[in-house]
């Protein structure tokens, strides 16, 4: 195949239009860069109750029963096996591996109490949470689709158990913008040992334009990495790269009308102004020293703590959706000691961030969301003599929202006494995800994109909006 073969076969239609005179890919080019709106704000599709959302997602999967589902009769059946009824027609990602007789029910060795005129219970571990208990509403007996981690991490943030899809930060720049000129609308935050599993497809903007994934953030050091000017090079040198590079994106922009091309050159505008807002961003020298002891933030530390603090200063600039990962809740070995030190880890600075957007009046349009893809068993795991965990679940877990107009102080949904099955109508992942949308004022059924022949939207051809929620 000679060269000029292989050059018409990468040619585009919008070339072939325009290089033919018919106009169209003028009028289409045309129309691409007046309609390029990716960093402005858009009409919702009804009045929002929400401006921005925080999305504390815990990786690997919290035990429900250790921190806020006090089971009293599942205490009174500690160490019975569990009813034929649990285990018939169900799987469990390493029950059978591991089990050499039937389960035994597991009642919670951590002490529970219940918090505020609400009433609501919480553990031990959560004694900071407790203390917020009439700021929050729990959301019980959520169901999902995938008892495996990657998967199910991937439904959760997706809608979808394959990798590709839009996440749900992707969805909702994409649907209202975002309302900071100065940093991007989707913002992902990172501690614990190690990333979430499932990595940046979890953040990934999918089909969707490139300039609505999410940007990973630093709270120590650059804030991201590779944006700093290069040693020697000074500010006129940089902006006079920067302009030569504007120069050339809008040539190829112009010849061949490809999005991405656009999406390029705001990514670079975006990232030259972020070189001055960045570093501010991430400076808490003045944030007042009541509040660095309230989040247990440490200046110049990755942690959780320092990302809680750091998701209030990126709403109150305008960022649209962040989402803080903390790792290290997948506790299949051992209940103690690793989920003591989790807990420690997020106990405190989550009721600062809670506490904190009260006080400063940002609460009630900023909607925090803290969960991980699924629950665990009310049926205990041996792996090592001495030593007990709890087995993935998937059909009954809890959530802990705060804030956006929800009712505060209040239990939606419910479980049984086991913990097992949930009660009253079903609620799952992609129910939480619809409910998310209507508060931002969008309806998730209308909420689409056209790829490959087909309208997807981030809840597939599911999901209800949570009514007692929201009402």
């Amino acid at each position: 195949m000679t060269y000029d073969e292989r050059y018409m076969r990468v040619r585009t239609r919008r070339q072939l239009f325009r290089d033919c005179g018919v106009g169209v890919g003028k009028a289409a080019l045309a129309s691409l860069l007046v309609g390029n709106t990716m960093g402005a704000t858009r009409k919702p599709h009804f009045p929002p109750k929400i401006d921005s959302v925080i999305y504390c997602f815990m990786a690997g999967a919290p035990s429900q029963f250790e921190l806020f589902d006090y089971k009293p009769e599942l205490q009174k059946w500690d160490a019975k096996p569990a009813p034929d009824a649990f285990l018939k027609g169900k799987r469990f990602a390493f029950m059978d591996t591991f089990a050499k007789e039937t389960p035994k029910l597991l009642g919670s060795r951590r002490k529970f109490q219940q918090h505020g005129k609400s009433g609501l219970w919480f553990s031990d571990l959560f004694s900071h949470i407790g203390s917020i208990a009439d700021d929050v509403t729990m959301v019980s007996g959520i169901s999902t689709e995938n008892f495996n981690h990657g998967p199910a991490k991937l439904f959760s943030n997706t809608g979808s158990v394959r990798p590709g899809r839009p996440s749900m930060g992707s969805w909702v720049t994409y649907g209202i913008g975002s309302e900071s000129n100065d940093l991007p609308g989707y913002v992902v935050l990172q501690s614990g040992p190690r990333g979430p599993r499932g990595g940046a497809a979890l953040w990934a903007s999918g089909f969707l334009p490139t300039s609505y994934q999410g940007v990973p953030f630093r709270s120590a050091g650059d804030p991201i990495l590779n944006l700093s000017t290069p040693g020697g090079v000074d500010a006129h040198e940089q902006k006079a790269t920067l302009d030569l590079i504007g120069d050339i994106n809008q040539l190829e922009l112009a010849e061949t009308g490809d999005s991405e091309i656009q999406t390029r050159i705001s990514q670079y505008e975006m990232a030259y102004r972020m070189q001055s807002s960045g570093p501010e961003l991430i400076d808490f020298s003045k944030e007042s020293a009541a509040t660095m002891e309230m989040y247990g933030a440490e200046p110049g530390k990755a942690s959780y703590a320092n990302n809680c603090l750091l998701a209030r200063r990126l709403v109150e600039r305008g960022v649209r959706f962040v989402q803080l990962y903390h790792a290290d809740w997948d506790h299949h070995q051992d209940l103690d000691e690793p989920l003591t030190s989790v807990c420690k880890e997020v106990d405190r600075p989550t009721m600062a961030l809670i506490r904190d957007l009260k006080q400063r009046g940002l609460l009630e349009r900023t909607l925090v969301i803290w969960g991980g893809e699924f629950g665990r068993t009310p049926m205990g795991e041996v792996r090592e003599k001495g030593k007990i965990g709890r087995n993935h679940h998937i059909d009954a877990f809890t959530m802990m929202f705060a804030g956006g107009g929800l009712p505060p102080g209040r239990v939606v949904g419910g479980t049984d006494e086991f913990g097992f099955s949930p009660t009253g109508d079903r609620i799952d992942v992609h129910d939480v995800q619809a409910t998310v949308l209507h508060l931002l004022g969008l309806d998730h059924e209308k909420l689409t994109y056209r790829f490959m022949g087909r309208d997807f939207r981030l809840t597939d051809v599911a999901g209800h909006v949570i009514k007692p929620l929201v009402s």
